[in-house]
């Protein structure tokens, strides 16, 4: 039986670039993880693809599925739904592949209870300046928004003890090899890898 997966998850505040780093690390061959692909009930964005960038899904679709507890994590952000389903990432974790997440910060605290080993990364903008230039030409938001998911952002960042690294957007190509180094030396823990030579020991 395969060694159970690494849950890698990325998080951070509306606007950090969080979907872009994600596109970025899955377009580099030099990586070997798979990217589980949330859920939302918020409109699809222009260039946006069903079961690739979001599973798009209606409000009520959305809370049967809280109900019947098929959500590993889930949030309401902003009057939308975002969430993560259970049954794909539990399979392939079991399959001993890694497992990339890429959620709001309310719902990593609840994947934090329920998977405390997963390795948990807070992408940080250089400065709230920064972030607040990078919401308003994205484009999509109206101004009573903006300000909105800027309020959201000061909130998020004050949750960043709850993580285990924090890694700065500056420049994308930039934060994406911090965050390749921070897996490949996880898969190095001692606490993740001494239950294999303990197992080996007692069997000699």
């Amino acid at each position: 039986m395969a060694e159970r997966g690494l849950l890698i998850v990325l998080s951070g505040p509306s606007g950090v670039g969080k979907g872009t780093v994600r596109k970025a690390i899955f377009e580099s061959e030099e990586h070997d993880f798979q990217y589980s692909v949330s859920m939302t009930t918020r409109n699809k964005r222009e260039g946006e693809v069903e079961g690739v960038d979001y599973y798009f899904r209606t409000r009520e679709e959305f809370e049967a599925m809280i109900e019947a507890g098929e959500m590993l994590e889930y949030a309401e952000y902003v009057g939308n739904y975002y969430g993560t389903p259970l049954s794909y990432v539990n399979q392939t974790l079991d399959e001993g592949k890694d497992v990339f997440l890429e959620i709001e910060v309310q719902g990593a605290q609840q994947v934090k209870e329920k998977v405390p080993d997963g390795v948990f990364i807070f992408l940080t903008p250089p400065d709230l300046s920064e972030l607040k230039s990078r919401i308003v030409n994205r484009g999509t938001d109206d101004m009573a928004v903006i300000e909105q998911r800027m309020q959201v952002a000061k909130e998020e960042i004050e949750m960043m003890a709850l993580y285990d690294y924090a890694v700065v957007n500056d420049e994308v190509p930039l934060a994406v090899e911090r965050i390749k180094k921070i897996i490949a030396s996880e898969h190095f823990r001692v606490d993740r890898v001494i239950g294999k030579y303990i197992k080996m020991l007692k069997e000699m």
